[in-house]
Order: C-alpha cells, then structure tokens, then sequence
C-alpha cells in the first residue's frame, strides 16, 4: 500500500534524541534480565545452603526441635540433589508468576509481593512432593521453614540492592522502552503524566508528533514535540524509539494501516488508545469470532464466583476476628460518647452496596445529635467540622468510629477490603458528575479501600479516588487485600 501524504519523508530536526538502538550506555534488556536472574538463582541456592547449615551443621537446633541432631549424619553431598532441585522449583515458581517482567524489575513493592507469594507456594509443594515421592533422604520440615526465611530475607535484601542499581543509567535504560506518541489527546496526556510521575514504569517517553487533528490540551514539560507529522517516517527510521503510541484515532483509515505498515518495517511496536471506550475499568479483552476480532471490556477478578467465594471466607473469619478485638474498644468508645453527647452511641445510614443495593451502614456516632440532617450540603465530612465531638475527633483519627462495620461485614452487606460506601444521595448527584463512577459498586463496599490508604478521603479529588477504587477492581488479589488491611494502621492522611 503507498504510503499516503501526510506520511511522506520530510526534513527533520532530530538533535537531542535517543537515536539508534544500540546508543553508548544502553545493554539489552535480555542482558539486563540474565543479571538478575542470575542473582535470584545464586540468592536462593545460598538460602538454601544456609538453611541446610541451620539445621544439621549449626548446633542451634535443639532450641527449634527435640531431636538431637550430629553433624556428621547429615553431609551436604547427601542433600545437595534436593538443595539444586529446590532452588529450581523455587525459580521455577517465579517465572510462571511473571517476576521477570520489565515492569517488575523497576517496581520494588510489586516484585517482592510475588517473592514472597511465590516462596510461601514454594514451602508447602516442596514439602507435599517430598511425602508423595518418597525422597531419600526425606525433607526436613524444619529445614524447608528455614531455607524459607532465609531466602525470602536473601531476594528481598538482594532485591533492595537492585532496585538502587537499576537507577544507574545502563540499566534504567535497557528496562525501560522508549515511547512516542502520535496526536495528542486527553488520553496521551493522562498516559504521559502517568509515566512522568512513576518513575517504576517500563517506559520513557521520547515525545510526541502532532497530528493534523487541532488539540487545545496543556503539555506537561517533559512532553516535547520532535517533529512534524510529515516527518514522522524519517523519525521512526532513527531509532529514537521502541513504541509508537497513536492517540488520534481521527485520523483517516489509510493513514492509520499505513503507519502500523511502516511501524512493523521498521521494528517498532504499534499501540492505539481505543479512544471510543471512554471507560476505567479493566483493559480490553480481544475475542475472534470466526477468525473476525471482537474488542469488548474484559471481565474484572471479582466477578468470579471461586474468587468472590474465597474473598467472602476472609471477610467472616477475619469479622468475627475483628468483632472480638474490637468489643472492649467500643465500649470504652461508647462511655465516652454519652458522657459527652447524651444519646445513642451508634449511627446508622443508608449506602450504597454492590449492584446498586441499600443497607444500612453502622457507625459509632462522632457528631453531635442531628449533624446528619446537614450531610446532604457536602459529600464529606469537612476539616474542623463544628459537628464532630471531641471524642470524634479521635476515633476519626485512628478509624475507630468504622469498628461497628465488621458486623455489616459478617451479614454481607459489606466486606473488609472494597471502594467506601457513600449515602444514596451522594451517589445519584456523583453519577452525574463523575464518568464510570457507578463501575465501582462491581463489588462489595468495604470498610478500609486502596484510595483510603493512599490518602484519598474527605475533602479530596473524587475523581482521583474513584480511579484508585477502579484500579483496586482491576488488580484484586487476597495479598493485595492483606496489604490493605496492613496499611490501614499506618495510613492516617486525611482522616479527620
């Protein structure tokens, strides 16, 4: 197909970009890889070594087991079989969970959930496959609880070193691809600011080629243009970049098939933002259907009903849990309150729940009697509201005012871990306002949420905490619920 006008060579200023592939300072990315790879493998087999050590070498068992344990009965030659097979099953593990991804290399947080989610996999099969293949000479339980300690301190610790490392320029530059976005819209700018401000990302943007298509959108300052669309050829044949990211889908049809032909001559991988799926919610599934592709919205974790089945196990033992702690706080709470503010103690309001439904959400009461009549004026709770009681103040502060709530958690209407429930009111006059805010009601209210703990409650941007809510939906997993729950005894911006 002829390469259409608007893509034809012209002159080009290309001074100051990251020309070529193969650039003074870059190494592969599949050299970059192997480097840590390489590490975790030679980490784990320490760990295990160490392991090994603590347990018949070291002399210190008797303070973990009764049995008496002599050196010399248990040399390293007779064990090393099941040391390397370990710490092949143990790699094993992380590369089907995906550690190796590029992204994971630059996001520390990220990879070490998937260490010690792998690891902890790890132990129990190790063990099982050792009472079910009958090995010689058998596992030692206490040994495998320990080459598990150890290792997880080893790749964690190794992992903290690296990601230091990985800010050196050879290596931050292999993991990273460079990005250059054609057309500018509203969805580019979001996706630049994203990349600008998280510095984890595995992506470093070039800049951007305007399209013919007029755009009044602000330009954050690391987004620079390189040229004219009319250059765009001579551009892409430099080298400056590994992805071209096409946010103009105005653009004639011939043009678009025209420049995903040149992006493949000239090994760059093509991107599109789909423009017309106006939505947050997780990414889009591609379906075929006698071999035509279908693009739809793909299902998020929760709407499965082992996943819902397993989060709603938590829910009960951790609420029962949780009523049980929290008993004597609430008492002590309630006498405080009544010396102050005769009256009830507990609050209940209508929210709204997953797929729409009402309930009635308990609280410990925090505001003076009648404060709710005035909830309608604003969506949350201001700071130095006049309303609040003393003792408000401080159960606010330290959320002790939700305790109540692990009994909406134990009957369903609520679970530990979900986007915060909002009045009725509130939620038909942000419909309006907010576009896919109904999206998070996907599932269950809970009493803590990822916007929470990130800070995002009062009087905050709305927007901003309905797109960590999404993204919540979108990355469910029990370790991220765990860390949630965690977060939340350290997490206090914002709360008052």
């Amino acid at each position: 197909m002829a390469t259409p006008p608007g893509l034809r060579n012209g002159p080009s200023d290309l001074a100051g970009l990251p020309v070529g592939r193969s650039s003074v300072g870059r190494i592969s990315a599949e050299t970059a890889i192997a480097i840590v790879f390489a590490g975790d493998a030679l980490v784990i087999l320490a760990g295990l070594l160490l392991g090994f050590w603590l347990r018949f070498q070291s002399g210190w068992i008797p303070m973990l087991t009764s049995t008496e344990v002599r050196p010399d009965e248990y040399p390293l030659s007779r064990y090393i079989g099941l040391i390397l097979v370990g710490s092949a099953f143990l790699l094993g593990t992380f590369i089907y969970l995906r550690l190796y991804r590029r992204r994971r290399m630059l996001h520390q947080r990220e990879a070490g959930m998937v260490i010690v989610r792998g690891a902890t996999f790890w132990v129990f099969a190790y063990l099982g496959a050792s009472l079910f293949l009958k090995f010689d000479p058998p596992i030692s339980r206490v040994y495998a609880f320990l080459s598990y300690i150890s290792a997880v301190l080893g790749l964690l610790g190794w992992r903290w070193i690296l990601s230091r490392l990985l800010r050196l320029g050879p290596f931050a530059a292999s993991l990273r691809q460079r990005l250059l976005v054609v057309g500018w819209t509203s969805e580019a700018a979001r996706i630049v600011e994203a990349v600008v401000r998280d510095r984890r990302q595995p992506y470093q943007v070039v800049g951007y080629v305007p399209t013919p298509t007029p755009t009044n959108l602000l330009l954050p300052v690391e987004a620079r243009q390189v040229g004219d669309y009319s250059q765009l050829e001579t551009i892409l044949e430099s080298g400056c970049a590994d992805i071209v990211l096409l946010s103009d889908l105005d653009l004639p049809r011939d043009e678009i098939i025209a420049l995903a032909n040149l992006c493949e001559r000239v090994n760059v991988h093509f991107k599109l933002v789909p423009n017309y799926f106006q939505i947050l919610i997780s990414g889009l599934q591609l379906e075929t259907v006698s071999g035509i592709p279908i693009l739809g919205v793909s299902r998020l974790p929760l709407d499965r009903l082992t996943y819902r089945t397993l989060k709603r196990c938590v829910d009960i033992v951790g609420s029962l849990v949780g009523l049980l702690i929290a008993a004597p706080i609430i008492a002590v709470c309630g006498i405080l309150i009544r010396l102050e503010s005769p009256g009830p103690i507990f609050f209940s309001q209508e929210r709204i729940g997953r797929a729409g439904t009402r309930f009635r959400m308990l609280k410990l009461r925090s505001m003076r009697l009648g404060a709710d009549t005035a909830d309608h004026l604003n969506q949350s709770t201001q700071r130095e509201d006049p309303r609040v009681l003393r003792i408000g103040k401080f159960m606010r502060r330290w959320n002790l005012d939700e305790l109540p709530q692990f009994w909406n958690a134990l009957v369903g209407d609520m679970a530990l871990v979900g986007p915060r429930p909002e009045r009725t009111y509130h939620v038909q006059q942000l419909t309006t306002r907010i576009p896919h805010y109904n999206a998070r009601h996907a599932a269950k209210p809970g009493l803590t949420g990822w916007a929470q703990v990130n800070g995002l409650r009062g009087d905050t941007d709305l927007t901003e905490r309905v797109r960590y809510d999404l993204w919540y939906l979108e990355n469910w997993s029990l370790w991220l619920d765990f860390q949630i729950m965690f977060m939340t005894f350290v997490s206090r911006k914002n709360a008052y």
